[in-house]
C-alpha cells in the first residue's frame, strides 16, 4: 500500500513537470552553437560597408560587404559564398548570422575556406539611403523576382570580377554557393540557373516561387511569368546541374502572389519529376542534386537561420576542405 502511495506520489510529480515545462511554439527554431561566437575559433574580417553602381542593372545603387575567414590566404583560391539580402544575413541579432556560421564552419574544416559576399538590393537612387536599415531596397522585386539573367551577367560580370582584384576567388564552380531568403532565395535560384557553370549550389529558405515577377501583357508587351512558372520550366527541360536545399513552413504567407509553402512543394516535386523522367528517357547528363526540409514557421528567416549550418555542410559535402 505504501508503494502504491509512493508510486503515485511519483506519477504525480512527473505530470506536474510535464505540464510546467513550456511547449514548443510554431516557429520556434533556436539558433545552435554553430551561429553563435565560439571560444578558439579564429575572428576574420567583415569589411563595409560599400557602395556599387551596375552599368547592366542602370540607375541602381546597392550597398556590400565581404568576409575574410582568417584561414584566407592570397597564395590559395578561397571559395564563395554570395548571401542575398546582406544587411539582414549580416544581422548580429538576427536569426541568420552568416559570417558567423561561416566561421564555425570554416575552423572545423566543415566547408572550404570561403570568402562571404553579401548583396543588398539594389535602390533607384544616387546614393544609398541611410535610414534604410533592414528595409528593402525600392528594386528589389525587379531584381530578384524577375525570370533573368539580368542579375547573373551583374553578379558574374561585374561584381566577381571587381572582387578578384583584392582577393584570390576560386574559379571552381563546386567551391562557389549562392543562397537567400524569401525573394533573395528565388534570386539565388534564377543566377543557378542561367549561369550553373558559375554557381550550382544553392540555399533557399521560404523561397518566394510565386507570381511577384508576373507582369499581364498589355498592348505589344507579351505577358511577362512570375517564378511560380518556375516548376514548369523544370519539368520542361532536360535537368542541370543544380544542388539546392530547399526549407519552408507550413504558415508561410498565403497571398494574392501565391501559397509560399505550396510553391516550395512544387519546386521540389518538378524537381522530382525531372530526374525520374530523365532516367526513364536513359537520357544523359546531369540530374539536380536537392533535400528539403518542411517546418511550421511562418515567412521569416528563424528556421532557415537555424538550418543554415547543416544546409551549408549539405551543400559543400563533397568538395575538399584545406
Amino acid at each position: 500500500m505504501k508503494f502504491r502511495a509512493v508510486l503515485l506520489f511519483s506519477v504525480l510529480c512527473l505530470l506536474s513537470s510535464a505540464n510546467e515545462a513550456p511547449a514548443r511554439k510554431p516557429g520556434d527554431y533556436p539558433l545552435t552553437a554553430d551561429s553563435l561566437p565560439q571560444e578558439g575559433v579564429p575572428k576574420g574580417q567583415l569589411l563595409g560597408p560599400f557602395e556599387w553602381r551596375s552599368s547592366i542593372i542602370r540607375g541602381t545603387v546597392r550597398r556590400y560587404w565581404v568576409y575574410v575567414p582568417a584561414q584566407y590566404t592570397a597564395d590559395k583560391p578561397a571559395g564563395l559564398l554570395v548571401f542575398h539580402d546582406g544587411q539582414r544575413a549580416l544581422n548580429p541579432k538576427g536569426p541568420l548570422r552568416v559570417d558567423q556560421v561561416m566561421e564555425n564552419l570554416i575552423h572545423k574544416k566543415d566547408i572550404p575556406v570561403t570568402i562571404g559576399l553579401f548583396i543588398t538590393p539594389g535602390n533607384l537612387s544616387e546614393r544609398y539611403p541611410d535610414d534604410l536599415a533592414m528595409s528593402n531596397p525600392n528594386n528589389r522585386a525587379q531584381e530578384y523576382d524577375v525570370l533573368s539573367d539580368t542579375y547573373a551577367r551583374m553578379l558574374i560580370e561585374e561584381f566577381i570580377p571587381e572582387l578578384k582584384k583584392t582577393y584570390n576567388i576560386t574559379d571552381d564552380v563546386e567551391k562557389r554557393a549562392i543562397g537567400g531568403t524569401s525573394s533573395g532565395a528565388i534570386c539565388a535560384w534564377t543566377v543557378a540557373w542561367e549561369r550553373p557553370d558559375a554557381f550550382r549550389k544553392v540555399f533557399s529558405a521560404i523561397g518566394s516561387y510565386t507570381s511577384i515577377g508576373y507582369r499581364p501583357a498589355r498592348g505589344n508587351q507579351p505577358m511577362v511569368p512570375g517564378g511560380d512558372f518556375y516548376p514548369t520550366l523544370i519539368r520542361r527541360n532536360p535537368p542541370k546541374p543544380i544542388r539546392i536545399f530547399l526549407q519552408d513552413g507550413s504558415n508561410d504567407e498565403n497571398s494574392m502572389w501565391g501559397n509560399w509553402f505550396l510553391a516550395n512543394q512544387q519546386m521540389l516535386s518538378a524537381l522530382e519529376f525531372a530526374n525520374s523522367s530523365a532516367d526513364r528517357r536513359k537520357l544523359e547528363g546531369p540530374r539536380y542534386d536537392f533535400t528539403h526540409v518542411w517546418g511550421d514557421g511562418a515567412h521569416n528567416d528563424t528556421h532557415g537561420g537555424a538550418l543554415l549550418p547543416d544546409a551549408l555542410r549539405w551543400l559543400f559535402r563533397d568538395v575538399a576542405k584545406d
